[in-house]
């Protein structure tokens, strides 16, 4: 297999199973929208299931900060998998078994008001052990909701 089709492989696998078998994930309704290895995005609709101030009705701090977590955590495993270009494949997936969150800071920016919101990942540093990324918010017309930066064990 050539390094592109296993590459290929590697992000499809990434994507089922983060939009399919990760329990927590389909509760909130995150789905992939891009596994840029530079940038990854996940994308979310608002729902009132996610509703955090039943008057004001925008989306709850915990669900923006759960989507930070998870996009950062992402945007880690993606890091490392750059770093792993000539592993075997099996060897790039054990990796997304030991990911975990091992800091977490957000900035609440705005509320949370939009039809959909989407998160995007960036890399700051990949190490052996740890990863650090930053993560922003925006919804559908842009505003910039909440940044996070977040540290994950990734090795």
């Amino acid at each position: 297999m050539t390094s592109q089709a296993q590459d290929r492989q590697l992000l499809e696998l990434i994507r089922q199973l983060f939009n399919e078998k990760i329990p927590f994930n389909r509760v909130l309704g995150l789905r992939i929208d891009s596994l840029d290895y530079d940038h990854p995005r996940v994308r979310f609709e608002m729902r009132p299931e996610l509703v955090g101030n039943f008057v004001r009705g925008n989306l709850h701090g915990g669900v923006i900060s759960a989507a930070i977590d998870v996009t950062g955590g992402l945007a880690a495993f993606l890091g490392v998998q750059k770093r792993l270009a000539d592993e075997p494949l099996e060897a790039k997936l054990e990796r997304f078994g030991q990911l975990g969150t091992i800091d977490l800071r957000i900035d609440y920016l705005r509320p949370g008001f939009g039809e959909w919101f989407e998160a995007t990942g960036y890399v700051l540093r990949t190490g052996n052990k740890v990863a650090v990324t930053r993560i922003e918010l925006h919804n559908n017309e842009d505003s910039l909701i909440a940044v996070g930066t977040g540290a994950y064990v990734v090795g």
